[in-house]
């Protein structure tokens, strides 16, 4: 393969952490002649269709969009094919591509998953990486296979995960790491320098979907494992607990001691302006923000300002 081949691209994404990568296609030597995103849906309050975030980017570039409802038919298949492309680059795009697909370019399809293979195969490895408290987590430029993220590996990219690092943080870092890394992994393919690297599938974990119930918040936890459901959580489906019946959502935690209170887990050991501090069932937390039912997200000392919180009160799991 010559250095100047210009590459002709299919890309498949749908949400917003795969604007970056589709931009920096955009931007770099290559061709997108096509880009596939799944179909417009209601969003918001008044429920109007919006487009998806790459189907914006691409129109503001004058690129072909597609949005078929079906993925798994010959007709999709030929339509594709027509587009003549070298490659298929996939970033989040939100479906299981069929055989018909992984074998349409010569060079195969490339998929940006968000995690350091083969950590966190699945849907939601962002949040993942957060919720079991990794100290790094980054992106993997990946070769597709049929099945779930088990593709050999053409080249990682880590970054740290600081100690206050939320999901929707994070998942801002890696979206545009993503970008970079698969520039890199182009220039390296094209001068056949980007030799697949077998996972080892020993050391697989999952990261399914998360659902709202995986937020409700298990007191007897430690502090730390709290601190990570939180942070993981946040911005979606959020962690909460309920107190007097009424539910709370919980953001930006600090764990301020190993050490376990005398309290029962879920128990408010002090309320003031620098937070809630809470018993767990491992050491104590301070939480800084709450979203009580019915409010926006808030600092404890704002809330304090109209409503009384007070020692020994318990959250609990259910209302």
């Amino acid at each position: 393969m010559t250095k100047n081949k210009k590459f002709r691209i299919i890309f498949m994404g749908t949400p917003d952490f795969s604007v970056p990568a589709l931009q920096a296609l955009i931007d770099g030597p290559d061709e997108v002649v096509a880009v596939v995103s799944q179909p417009d849906r209601p969003k918001g309050r008044g429920k109007k269709m919006a487009a998806t975030p790459t189907k914006i980017a691409a129109e503001a570039s004058g690129i072909p969009v597609l949005q078929p409802t079906k993925i798994k038919t010959e007709e999709f298949a030929d339509t594709l094919r027509s587009f003549n492309p070298d490659l298929i680059i996939v970033a989040a795009y939100g479906r299981i591509l069929p055989p018909s697909i992984l074998d349409l370019p010569p060079l195969g399809c490339i998929n940006i998953h968000g995690s350091l293979l083969p950590r966190h195969r699945g849907a939601a490895p962002i949040q993942w990486a957060i919720l079991a408290g990794d100290s790094e987590a980054g992106v993997t430029i990946m070769q597709m296979d049929v099945g779930m993220d088990t593709g050999a590996m053409l080249l990682p990219a880590a970054i740290p995960v600081a100690t206050d690092e939320t999901a929707g943080g994070l998942f801002d870092k890696l979206s545009k790491l993503g970008g970079t890394a698969l520039l890199k992994a182009l220039d390296l393919l094209r001068e056949d320098k980007l030799p697949p690297i077998e996972q080892d599938h020993s050391l697989a974990t999952e990261a399914p979907p998360l659902k709202k119930e995986d937020g409700c918040i298990d007191w007897h936890k430690s502090a730390r494992a709290i601190h990570c459901l939180i942070r993981g959580m946040d911005p979606w489906p959020t962690a909460y607990s309920f107190l007097d019946g009424k539910r709370f959502r919980f953001f930006a935690p600090l764990v301020i001691s190993e050490t376990t209170s005398s309290q029962s887990p879920g128990s408010i050991i002090q309320a003031d302006k620098n937070g809630l501090l809470l018993a767990t069932g491992e050491g104590t937390l301070l939480v800084h923000e709450i979203q009580p039912e019915g409010k926006k997200r808030m600092s404890v000392e704002a809330y304090l300002c109209g409503q009384k919180l007070t020692n020994s009160q318990q959250f609990l799991p259910t209302p």
